[in-house]
């Protein structure tokens, strides 16, 4: 469990990190283009090398993380800002039309695959970041109201809520002041885990073009500019492919550590 929260959380500072540090510094102007130097591989003034327009590969990699935390953390807020209060209405209203209500609203979009929903999004509002956080952030939702609901009716027997409902509080006080503080360990290690497949979202959006546009740089957008190149300057691929399998990884092995630690039952194993 330790080793898993510790790599993890490395692995996803450092590119947390890198995503920071562009917003000050990049190596090189990450929009400038060199013709002269296009194609160099890894090495001397460039360590990860240029691509065919000639700009620096490490200078896109570090803005194209801003680029896709940036998308997955807003799409994760939109998925928890929504889906987390639709679970505890269900939740509250369990066996009410209510509660069938948003429950067959969240299978109506899980009949969609994220990307369909996306292509509809963009193919009416055009392509770019935001388009593509609405469609993630759309997925989001009924996976958070799901976990938030199915966590919440099982609490919703336990004493302790049957002593705030026997002291008058209503059902939404009781979501608010109970309910919702129990659940929150299970929904920060859902929000990791969902937080690493909105950066694969993002890369796959982007790849398709319907993403962040040049010159935003993207790691879906450079993976689609390698795909014709691979055999002459593999490093344009393999770069930013590393990139997204290293941080969707320590995402991962994070929600993973997360989820272990955060388990009473093991905590008390622990003891």
């Amino acid at each position: 469990m330790k080793r898993n929260l510790i790599i993890g959380g490395l692995l996803t500072a450092v590119f947390v990190l890198g995503a920071l540090i562009s917003f000050v510094w990049t190596p090189f102007d990450h929009a400038a283009l060199n013709i002269p130097n296009k194609l160099q591989t890894p090495g001397g003034a460039h360590p990860f090398g240029t691509d065919h327009f000639g700009r620096d590969i490490l200078s896109m990699i570090m803005v194209g993380a801003r680029t896709s935390i940036a998308v997955a953390l807003v799409a994760v807020g939109i998925g928890m800002g929504l889906g987390v209060p639709l679970g505890l209405w269900a939740a509250a209203r369990q066996g009410t039309w209510m509660d069938e209500l948003i429950m067959r609203g969240n299978d109506l979009v899980f009949a969609f695959p994220s990307l369909v929903i996306a292509i509809l999004i963009t193919a009416i509002f055009g392509a770019g970041a935001i388009n593509a956080i609405i469609a993630i952030g759309i997925f989001n939702i009924p996976v958070f109201a799901r976990i938030t609901r199915g966590a919440a009716l099982s609490l919703w027997q336990r004493e302790f809520i049957l002593a705030a409902r026997v002291a008058g509080k209503s059902a939404a006080r009781i979501s608010a002041e109970h309910i919702l503080p129990n659940v929150t360990n299970l929904l920060i290690v859902q929000g990791t885990i969902q937080f690493s497949l909105g950066i694969l979202a993002e890369a796959g959006l982007s790849y398709v073009g319907l993403g962040a546009q040049p010159p935003t740089p993207s790691w879906g957008r450079m993976l689609a500019d390698a795909q014709t190149l691979v055999s002459i300057a593999p490093h344009m691929a393999l770069i930013p492919g590393f990139a997204i399998i290293f941080t969707v990884l320590g995402l991962n092995l994070m929600g993973d550590g997360l989820r272990d630690y955060l388990d009473p039952r093991l905590r008390v194993a622990r003891v």
